[in-house]
């Protein structure tokens, strides 16, 4: 049972579906494994819940949205 795990911030259901279409054509291609054994995990974290370069996302956008 392979697993594809991808974490990233909110996204609309149209956008999970793609990521699980897409993500699971393209491995099942590249290693020669049935699309119906994959199973691919999206989670989700506010992003209150994520740092990028020393700050905190949600307070980093807003800083930028304030320039």
């Amino acid at each position: 049972m392979p697993v594809i795990t991808l974490e990233t911030a909110s996204l609309s259901t149209e956008q999970k579906r793609a990521l699980v279409l897409e993500f699971t054509e393209s491995a099942a291609r590249i290693t020669g494994i049935p699309k119906e054994g994959f199973y691919v995990f999206l989670k989700e974290n506010s992003m209150d819940n994520i740092g990028v370069g020393g700050e905190i996302l949600s307070e980093k956008k807003a800083h930028e949205a304030a320039m």
